[in-house]
């Protein structure tokens, strides 16, 4: 039986040095898909639209940074888990007698647990989420679902949230999870750490970092150097990528 060939890809921007390309393309000539994963940069998100009416072959989409809220509003239907989390990082194409319907679901919440629980020590009871985007609200969720109580916290201070500066040595010690959910530190940038206390880390500690490239961002090698567990995005993304890749094999 002959099988269509089917086009999935990455929105998001910039992409640069995505995860996705790489690891579907290889994962499809490993499998002997017909398939093909392509990178769809987006200045912005009106551009999605044009997107979804040009490549009339998509079966499925990932969706990063910046776009995991602001896609919504192009969806026709979300799962149960997308809806709670208000963020999208998968999205089907189903199509059905000349229609085109859009679901949109979140394998972060997925890749995050799985990778996350492989980690978590008994003293991991309360975590500070640093960042407030469309991945800080899959940990969040997860957080809740472990119920591990955090505290998020951002450049600014507002409804829900501490700013970076009112981290302080209490804060520190209550707080033994410490989840980066920002993209400061991916490669280009380096250098770029969020602005903690450092000092106040212990062997206790445990850093998840969403980012996965550079595999030791400045934020996780300076946790180390105090003796706390680190953990980078890569694990996260393969199993967020096979949730995605089941979803869209079931539609």
């Amino acid at each position: 039986m002959a099988f269509s060939f089917k086009l999935y890809g990455l929105i998001g921007y910039p992409l640069g040095h995505s995860f996705s390309l790489p690891y579907f393309t290889e994962k499809f000539a490993r499998e002997g898909k017909d398939a093909e994963y392509r990178n769809f940069p987006l200045e912005n998100i009106s551009g999605f639209e044009d997107l979804v009416e040009k490549e009339t072959q998509l079966a499925g989409l990932n969706v990063t940074v910046p776009y995991k809220q602001e896609v919504l509003p192009f969806l026709h239907t979300l799962s149960e888990t997308a809806e709670s989390i208000g963020a999208v990082n998968t999205i089907s194409f189903i199509r059905e007698e000349g229609s085109l319907k859009l679901q949109g679901d979140n394998t972060d919440v997925t890749g995050f647990r799985q990778s996350l629980e492989e980690h978590l020590q008994k003293q991991h009871q309360s975590a500070l989420v640093l960042g407030t985007g469309g991945s800080s609200k899959a940990v969040c969720f997860v957080l809740e679902q472990l119920g591990i109580t955090y505290t998020r916290v951002s450049r600014s201070a507002g409804e829900g949230r501490i700013s970076y500066e009112e981290v302080d040595r209490q804060k520190m010690a209550q707080s033994l999870l410490i989840i980066n959910t920002t993209p400061l530190g991916m490669h280009p940038d380096v250098h770029n750490y969020p602005d903690l206390p450092y000092r106040y880390l212990t062997p206790g500690h445990l850093l998840f970092d969403l980012v996965y490239n550079p595999e030791r961002t400045r934020f996780l090698a300076l946790g180390e150097e105090l003796g706390a567990s680190i953990v980078n995005g890569y694990d996260m993304l393969v199993k967020q990528a096979e949730a995605s890749w089941k979803i869209w094999n079931e539609q």
